[in-house]
């Protein structure tokens, strides 16, 4: 490691990840760290680019290296390891093997002996037990049951290789916030106010658009004992229990959520419950998709239509979200769709009164289905990633009425399905005017 370090200077544009990526100082400290690191940061702060940097590196100098990357989701643990394998590529494309043992979704072998892979790890961990590593990394590990750092941490017993903990905070609970105070690690605090690279005025409008406790852990990077978890691990392991069917039978009564992703920034999610009787509903289908434009969103609704039939279709127009509204309202699925985010919404057609549907009430709805043990949802990672990073609050201002807010960091998934939840309800005003 310390061969790399005069390469890398904070004064340095560093273009090998992102042409505007800057190394901080904590940046390089960390790189250079061997031992054990814990890792609390902001948002947008740079921990994934130090990462794949540093494990690059550790795989490129250090022959017969073992490092796993994991995370709750395929495609959390994806993004470090793809990170690592751009870095390796355009730094040391000549160490990476080709031929059979060419870079894959989950392996990149060098030529070295040094071996680098990313796994999901679940819920449990249970699916990784066998493996030996020299290296751990263990991102967005604030989501991780405590099971998961049980089944993985012998990994490293034989070697004594390093274990290395990264994520954005949560509450103070779990093995993560432990870890925090814990001597064995090196850490490292990062605040997204501290980093050059974040956009003052954005932090600015961030700051005003967000409570002060949800601002605090997701940009300052604080633990808070005040934002608690909406659905706790004992309800999500009690309600995740189904598998996708093997086919459709068309003519059930099918209920689609879509959340459509802001600014092609996060990723569009289409969920379908089915009402099997007045107190029976499961989840049949979770689909993602990245970064697309907004008439491909719309193109999606109407092929799963197609295959579906859907009584109805809950979509946010909010947003960007409002084009793909547009779009749907001069399709065959006008009076299927019905908007369903925070805005007033007209209850005649002359829109006359109103009434305001709030996200709130779609999760409360939502929470009771599943405490009722009334809806069953779909034993899948991003499925239960998405719950579980639900956290509530209650706004107190002072002159105004307290309010209770929902939100999280991961909660695509989750919004999607309590709108296809919202659906199933007996009664719906049909926004469609002729």
């Amino acid at each position: 490691m310390d061969k790399i370090l005069p390469e890398i200077k904070p004064e340095i544009k560093y273009d090998i990840l992102r042409p505007w990526l800057t190394l901080d100082k904590w940046q390089i400290d960390y790189i250079s760290e061997e031992k054990n690191c814990f890792l609390l940061c902001g948002r947008q702060v740079g921990k994934t680019a130090a990462a794949s940097i540093k494990f690059g590196e550790r795989a490129f100098n250090k022959p017969n290296q073992t490092i796993l990357m994991i995370a709750l989701t395929e495609k959390q643990s994806y993004s470090l390891f793809f990170k690592t394998l751009m870095y390796l590529q355009a730094k040391h494309p000549e160490s990476i093997r080709k031929g059979l043992k060419k870079p894959t979704k989950h392996e990149i072998h060098l030529k070295n002996g040094s071996l680098i892979m990313c796994y999901a790890a679940g819920e449990t961990g249970l699916g990784l037990k066998g493996y030996t590593c020299t290296s751990l990394v263990i991102d967005e590990a604030a989501a991780m049951n405590r099971e998961v750092f049980i089944s993985c941490l012998p990994m490293l017993s034989v070697t004594g290789g390093s274990l290395d903990i990264i994520s954005t905070p949560r509450g103070k609970e779990g093995y993560f916030y432990e870890c925090s105070q814990n001597p064995d690690f090196i850490h490292f605090y990062v605040s997204a106010e501290d980093c050059p690279r974040h956009n003052k005025a954005f932090l600015n409008a961030e700051k005003k658009r967000m409570s002060h406790l949800e601002y605090a852990q997701e940009y300052l990077a604080v633990f808070l004992d005040q934002l608690k978890r909406l659905i706790s691990d004992e309800l999500i392991n009690k309600c995740c229990i189904l598998k996708k069917p093997e086919r459709i039978i068309r003519g059930k009564p099918y209920f689609l959520g879509v959340d459509i992703a802001r600014m092609g920034s996060d990723d569009t999610v289409f969920s379908v419950i089915e009402k099997i009787n007045s107190d029976n509903f499961a989840q049949v289908e979770n689909m993602i998709t990245k970064k697309i434009l907004i008439s491909t969103t719309t193109e999606k609704i109407l092929e799963l239509e197609k295959i579906w039939n859907f009584r109805r279709i809950g979509i946010d127009d909010a947003g960007v979200g409002a084009g793909c509204m547009d779009f749907l309202l001069l399709s065959d699925v006008k009076r299927k769709v019905i908007a369903l985010n925070n805005a007033t919404r007209p209850l005649d057609r002359d829109k006359l009164h109103k009434k305001r549907l709030l996200k709130e009430d779609m999760y409360m709805n939502f929470v009771m289905l599943l405490e009722q043990g009334k809806l069953k949802l779909l034993d899948d990672d991003e499925v239960r990633a998405s719950l579980a990073s639900i956290q509530y609050e209650y706004v107190m201002k002072e002159g105004q009425k307290t309010q209770f807010r929902i939100f999280g960091n991961y909660s695509h998934v989750c919004e999607s399905l309590i709108r296809a939840a919202w659906l199933t309800k007996d009664k719906h005003l049909n926004l469609y005017v002729a």
